[in-house]
C-alpha cells in the first residue's frame, strides 16, 4: 500500500516516454523522467517520496522534502491564496497551509515552523502552524537529564516553546536560558523537570552538576581567547557574567570553584587568570 507523504520502496514495473511507473497497476505511481536515476531498469527497487499532484493523483519524486508526514520543519511562505498559504518544503509543488490551520495569518517571505500532515479522507498532504494542538502528549518514560533535540516554534513572555524530538512540546524558561534563541532554531537540550500536569521543562545544559564540564570548557576557551585573563570574578554582577559567559552567576561561581580546585585558574580580586598564562 502506498504511503502518501512518506518515503516508499517501490519496484519499477514499466518504462514510458515520460518516466517510470512504479508499483503494480492497481496502485501504480508515476516517477517523471526528470527524477529517474541513470541506468534504472524494470525490476529495480527505488526509494522515492510519494505525494499527490494538482489533480490529487499519486506522484513520486527522488527529491527529498524538508519534512515528511508527521515531522516539523522551518519553512518559508511563498505565496498566498484565498484558502491558504503555500510554503516551500523542497519539492516543485509547494505545501499548502490552509487558512483554518494557521495559528496566525502567514505572510509571504517569512518563515514558520510547520507540521506536515495527511488528510486521511482525501490523501492530500497539508501543513499546519497550530503546533501545540498537533503534538503528542509527552511519553511517560521521560527522565530528568535525558538528552533531546528541540525546534523552537514560539517565544512567549515566560519562555521559549519548542517541539521536542519531533513529537511533543517543552518549555525553556527565559530566566534559565542564557543563550539567545529565535523561532526555527534547533538545539540539543535536556529534560529539566516533568511537572505534575505532565508538561515538560527543558534546559540547554544538563541539570545539576552535569553542566559543569560544558561550562568549564566555555570559561577556559574564553580565558584562552582573552590572553589568559578576564576581569570577572565571583563578586561580579549577574548581568556581567551573563554577558561574558552566557550562564547564571550561580553556575559561574560553581564552575570557577571547580577549576580553582583543579589548579588550572587563579581567582583574584580583579578577575580570573589561567595559571599557565
Amino acid at each position: 500500500m502506498l504511503k502518501i507523504g512518506r518515503y516508499n520502496e517501490l519496484i519499477v514495473e514499466r518504462k514510458v516516454d515520460f518516466g517510470l511507473y512504479l508499483n503494480p497497476k492497481a496502485e501504480e505511481v508515476l516517477l517523471p523522467s526528470k527524477y529517474v536515476p541513470e541506468n534504472v531498469k524494470v525490476g529495480d527497487r527505488l526509494r522515492v517520496f510519494v505525494y499527490t499532484d494538482s489533480e490529487d493523483r499519486p506522484i513520486a519524486t527522488t527529491l527529498a522534502p524538508r519534512a515528511i508526514v508527521g515531522e516539523f520543519a522551518f519553512l518559508e511562505a511563498r505565496s498566498t491564496v484565498p484558502f491558504g498559504t503555500f510554503v516551500d518544503w523542497g519539492l516543485e509543488k509547494d505545501l499548502l497551509v490552509p487558512r483554518s490551520e494557521q495559528q496566525a495569518r502567514m505572510k509571504v517571505g517569512r518563515k514558520y515552523v510547520v507540521k506536515v500532515c495527511l488528510d486521511a479522507r482525501t490523501n492530500r498532504v497539508y501543513g499546519t502552524t497550530r503546533i501545540a494542538a498537533n503534538c503528542e502528549p509527552p511519553p511517560g518514560d521521560l527522565v530528568r537529564g535525558q538528552r533531546v533535540r528541540i525546534l523552537v516554534y514560539s517565544l512567549t513572555r515566560i519562555g521559549i516553546m519548542a517541539v521536542v524530538d519531533q513529537r511533543y512540546t517543552g518549555l525553556l524558561y527565559r530566566s534559565e536560558t542564557y543563550e539567545p534563541l529565535t523561532i526555527g532554531d534547533e538545539r540539543v537540550a535536556y529534560i529539566n523537570r516533568i511537572r505534575e500536569n505532565g508538561k515538560v521543562d527543558l534546559s540547554l545544559k544538563p541539570p545539576g552538576y552535569g553542566s559543569v564540564s560544558g561550562s568549564s570548557r566555555k570559561i577556559m576557551d574564553a580565558l584562552r581567547r582573552s590572553g589568559g585573563f578576564i576581569a570577572c570574578h565571583d563578586r561580579s554582577t549577574p548581568e556581567k557574567i551573563e554577558r561574558l559567559f552566557a550562564m547564571s552567576k550561580k553556575e559561574f561561581k560553581r564552575t570557577i570553584g571547580g577549576l580553582y580546585k583543579k589548579g588550572v585558574i587563579e581567582i583574584r580580586d580583579d578577575g580570573i587568570r589561567l595559571k599557565d598564562a
